[in-house]
Order: structure tokens, then sequence, then C-alpha cells
């Protein structure tokens, strides 16, 4: 029998945090305002998930603290569902140093594809199912804006603020 998808929901400096586990690893983590509808999304790609506080608390403890830069979220142990090329970009993703941005030609490019494949990649960064795990708001367009992120503009400049200072000036809510 196959253990059921398990999540916990925490507080950050970029709004509320919602990570789901399986016994492997990291499957799920998203960012927004309502708990409700962070845990509606997570049912919908994992029907009969269970919420276990307690015992994901070392995961979003780990993942809260890397937005302290008190850690380092990617490289949490991972069980996430992608295709060879979606995985090659996530490798690619987790890669980019904390407080630094790429765009999805440099992506493309680090994968030894033409500036063509940038619309591939960022297709790929926006199936990511795990956030801040693999940082995809660390990719931005040509003309460096933070645009096209999941859970929107604003929230992304949150996360590389975030990155870019230093952790004594960070607190949760």
């Amino acid at each position: 029998m196959i253990d059921p998808v398990r999540y916990a929901l925490a507080g950050t400096p970029a709004g509320r945090l919602l990570a789901g586990a399986t016994a492997d690893g990291l499957c799920w983590a998203a960012l927004g305002d309502d708990d409700d509808a962070l845990a509606a999304d997570l049912l919908a790609a994992y029907p009969g998930t269970l919420r276990d506080d307690a015992c994901l608390a070392p995961l979003t403890d780990a993942l809260a603290a890397s937005l302290r830069g008190e850690g380092d979220a990617s490289a949490l142990p991972l069980d996430v569902i992608g295709t060879a090329f979606q995985r090659r970009v996530w490798d690619a993703l987790r890669a980019i140093p904390r407080g630094q941005t790429r765009t999805y030609a440099d992506v493309a490019a680090s994968l030894g594809l033409p500036f063509t494949a940038a619309r591939a990649v960022a297709l790929a960064v926006g199936a990511n199912p795990v956030a801040l795990a693999i940082p995809c708001h660390r990719v931005v367009r040509t003309d460096g804006s933070p645009t096209d992120f999941r859970w929107g503009a604003g929230r992304k400049r949150t996360l590389l603020a975030l990155e870019a200072a230093p952790s004594a000036q960070l607190t949760l809510f």
C-alpha cells in the first residue's frame, strides 16, 4: 500500500507555505495567502492527502529557514514527477546560487540548448511542483523583469529580495 501524501502549513516572510511530502521527499510546495486555497490545489493534484503539521514540521522549518538565509532548500530530498526534460531544467534551477538570477535563455544555454529553447524551458520552469526547493523564482525574463510566476510577480520580487537581504533582517509572521 502506498502511503498518502502528507502536508503542513506554515507562515513565512513570503506568505503562507504549504509543503507536501511522501516518505521519499518533498513532492509539493506552494506559496499563497489562503490556507484553504493552497490545500485545495494540493488535493486536486494528490487526492487523499492528509494534513500532518507535526510530522512535517522539520520540512516546513527547513523551507522557511532557507528564506531567512539559514539553509539551502535545494538540498532537500525530492519526490517529484516530471518528464526527462523537466527534470533537466529543474536540476539546472537547483544549481542557480542563492541571490542570483538567470534568464530562461541562460538556463537553456546551460543545458546546451539554443536560445530558441527558452520557451520550452519556461514551460518546464512553470511546471515546477516544489517552490523554493527548486528555485524557479530565480529565473527572470531577458529584460530582468520577475514575471511569469505562479504566485504573482510581487511574490517573486519578495523572494528575490529575501535572498538578497542579510538574514538578520528577516522575521517570520
